[in-house]
């Protein structure tokens, strides 16, 4: 029994230093002034964030996190509160970060020009985000202004990104991370319905077919060029013209529609509130700019009883609940796309078009009739 027993004890013995032998990377550094505080390492999946390791730091900020090896290149997060520093992980290296908690996501150090074109990339779209703020809270720009102005924006860091990082290496991670960057919620680039982006992703997803042709990440940018490629052969409908029925300017015609999670949404369940009622096409060049405005004037007046109550008419039913997932307001969608019968009610004779109704549920007005759309939805909430 007693040689049992001292077999069993060095079969566990084995195994557990087995598991400490398994392949692991480290991630190591200091991050002052964040004594107390807890730091997370995440991993950024492609649908979800999972927490990997985390340390309390103590006053010196000093810190080292592990976690298994990826079987393929794979990315990570480094986060304290709402602070992230962005990294990407192909080995059982060991990457060292140097931060300050006051400018955690944008003055850290990190060597690895993988990591450091991240970073270039994650400072460009901070700085990116910051700029539209500016414009949304501007008081001297019109609504058409704005859009326009982002719009520019937009299409500038699009531009810099494509020819500096895609294009000129398409088979490295810092071209993957930038192909996924976000402002206000909305992706950069659209895959999906933009020709020149699908080039963006067809030229990443050739590069990562060659080089990693297994991994889940090579599988997702395929499908999402192929695709993109299929939907982008043919020109798609960027205005709507339907004949022009009257609508009452003091009337609301009631609307009943299904939003991405299966919910009837009434128009007349709103009363009391501030309603921007946006016919639009999430598939169209100008919606994500668009949106972009919407958001600011959203996140500004939601709490005085704004609500944004959009109704998409787009024939790609997956393309619209991707989209408006990452949408705060109400998002319904007609699959009768142009032939819907509230355009007709509506008078809408071309996408994208807004009213605005007060909070006894009445129509006040249309875009046409707004010069500043902020100071109507002022107007109305005072």
């Amino acid at each position: 029994m007693k040689n049992k027993s001292i077999l069993l004890a060095g079969v566990i013995l084995a195994g557990l230093a087995a598991c400490e032998k398994e392949p692991h990377f480290t991630i190591t550094g200091t991050i002052e002034g964040a004594a107390d505080k807890m730091l997370y390492l995440e991993a950024s999946g492609i649908t979800a964030i999972t927490p990997v390791d985390s340390v309390e730091l103590g006053s010196s900020g000093t810190f080292t996190l592990e976690g298994k090896q990826p079987q393929y290149p794979e990315f990570y997060r480094l986060r304290i509160d709402d602070n992230i520093i962005n990294l990407a992980v192909d080995s059982t290296e060991t990457i060292r970060v140097e931060a300050r908690l006051d400018d955690m996501p944008t003055g850290y150090t990190v060597e690895g020009e993988t990591n450091l074109k991240i970073k270039e990339l994650a400072v460009k779209q901070i700085q990116l985000q910051a700029d539209i703020n500016r414009v949304y809270a501007s008081r001297t720009l019109a609504p058409y202004q704005k859009e326009d102005s982002v719009e520019g924006m937009v299409s500038r860091y699009k531009e810099d990104a494509k020819m500096n990082y895609i294009f000129k290496a398409p088979n490295t991670l810092y071209a993957y991370f930038a192909l996924f960057q976000r402002v206000n919620g909305a992706s950069l680039f659209d895959p999906l319905h933009d020709a020149a982006d699908v080039r963006c992703f067809g030229a990443v997803a050739t590069s990562f077919d060659n080089l990693y042709p297994h991994s889940t990440r090579t599988t997702n940018l395929h499908n999402l060029a192929v695709k993109g490629m299929k939907n982008t052969r043919t020109p798609r409908q960027k205005e709507i013209a339907l004949p022009a029925d009257k609508v009452s300017e003091a009337g609301l015609i009631d609307i009943a529609l299904k939003d991405q999670n299966g919910r009837e949404r009434r128009l007349s369940d709103l009363k009391g509130k501030v309603v921007l009622l946006d016919f639009t096409v999430y598939g169209a060049k100008e919606s994500p700019a668009r949106n972009m405005t919407l958001r600011g004037l959203y996140d500004k007046y939601k709490g005085q009883g704004l609500e944004i109550y959009q109704i998409a008419l787009d024939e790609n039913e997956h393309y619209w609940k991707t989209s408006a997932d990452n949408l705060p307001w109400i998002c319904v969608r007609d699959g009768a796309g142009a032939y819907s019968n509230y355009l007709r009610l509506y008078n809408v004779t071309r996408v994208p078009t807004y009213f605005l109704i007060n909070r006894a549920n009445e129509l006040k007005a249309r875009q046409e009739n707004i010069q500043d759309l902020e100071a109507e939805v002022k107007k109305l909430i005072e």
